[in-house]
């Protein structure tokens, strides 16, 4: 096994592609991501990449280097908070900010880790991401450190991630409509591929299990987290003869859309309907009514993330899950139930 190298002497392409007999060229294919290389080769050269800790940046000029963020979406509420974290965190320590949208399908594709692999960032940070073994692999070989924002599924014990408390959100904001004196609660779920969607419509069932109330699944919609999905299931679930008095939402995207439903029914918010959200985004505040929501420390995640994998690209150590506190925010769009 070659020796570790040294802060001192760090290891050369030359040197490596000297240790694995294979030509410097090959060696590159194989760092940034290129075709042309058999499996077997690319898993050697990869190995002493890991090995050597090859990096292609030494650390008295890294200032000004990228740190990248995969995200949804980049224009939402959701990732725009986000977004601000992770730049805080990268700008305090000399480094630039680079964005890639994941969208829909939660998982990046074989062209986002070539040209992670091109770009050779300092750190990348992921927004629900579901990394493959080949993926991870393939950055650990390349000292990329990695974390992973409220991960789509629960990730393997050695990945990295900071999420939230989404089953204690969920049932916080539940009990409260149910101290408020409601019975026919309903709620709309985030897509079901989400672990932060499950754990929040989980916690949801708790709270009223926990109250006495009978689970009735046809008073649960699914949607993205967008308005358009949850103005499309507050009218299905508003147009019920036994409507619901209170609806609790997935994130405050698809409360904004149960409002605009229930208003464009000829309801009133919180009147005849309390509306609960999920994540506190900036906008929560503006709506009308100002919505109750569960807050989300979406920043602060993100913080959290980016020092995190700054960290263990120095060498540190960090544990591999971390889930930061979520709060139930009582504003206008709850009351107590007219009937």
């Amino acid at each position: 096994m070659p020796e570790q190298a040294t802060e001192r002497s760090r290891p050369t392409l030359e040197a490596i592609a000297h240790e694995a007999s294979v030509s410097l060229s090959t060696v590159s294919k194989v760092l940034n991501g290129r075709p042309g290389v058999s499996p077997k080769t690319r898993a050697r050269v990869e190995t002493l990449l890991q090995e050597m800790r090859y990096a292609k940046r030494g650390t008295d000029d890294e200032r000004g280097g990228l740190v990248e963020l995969i995200t949804e979406q980049p224009a939402s509420d959701w990732s725009v908070e986000m977004i601000r974290g992770v730049e805080r965190v990268a700008r305090e320590a000399g480094f630039v900010l680079g964005l890639s949208a994941l969208g829909d399908d939660y998982r990046p594709n074989d062209d986002w880790i070539t040209g992670v692999l091109s770009r050779r960032p300092l750190a990348v940070i992921l927004q629900f991401s579901n990394l493959t073994s080949e993926h991870r692999r393939q950055l650990t070989a390349r000292n990329i450190p990695f974390v992973v924002m409220d991960p789509a599924g629960e990730p393997p014990a050695d990945v990295p991630s900071v999420g939230a408390t989404n089953w204690a959100g969920g049932v916080a904001a539940t009990r409260h409509l149910v101290e408020l004196g409601h019975r026919r609660i309903a709620a709309i779920s985030g897509p079901p591929g989400l672990w932060c969607s499950r754990a929040r419509i989980a916690g949801y069932q708790s709270a009223l299990g926990e109250a006495g109330i009978t689970i009735d699944s046809s008073m649960m919609g699914i949607g993205g987290f967008n308005r358009r999905d949850g103005e499309r299931e507050a009218r299905k679930l508003l147009g019920r003869d036994d409507r619901p008095t209170a609806i609790v939402c997935g994130n405050d995207m698809q409360a904004f859309g149960v409002i605009t439903a229930a208003f464009a029914l000829g309801l009133d918010v919180p009147g005849d309907v309390s509306v609960v959200g999920f994540d506190d985004v900036p906008a929560s505040l503006l709506a009308r009514p100002p919505l109750t929501t569960v807050h989300q420390p979406l920043q602060e995640m993100a913080e959290m993330a980016t020092r995190m994998a700054l960290r263990l690209r120095g060498g540190g150590t960090q544990p591999t899950r971390v889930e930061l506190a979520t709060s139930l925010v009582i504003r206008e769009s709850t009351s107590e139930p007219r009937d």
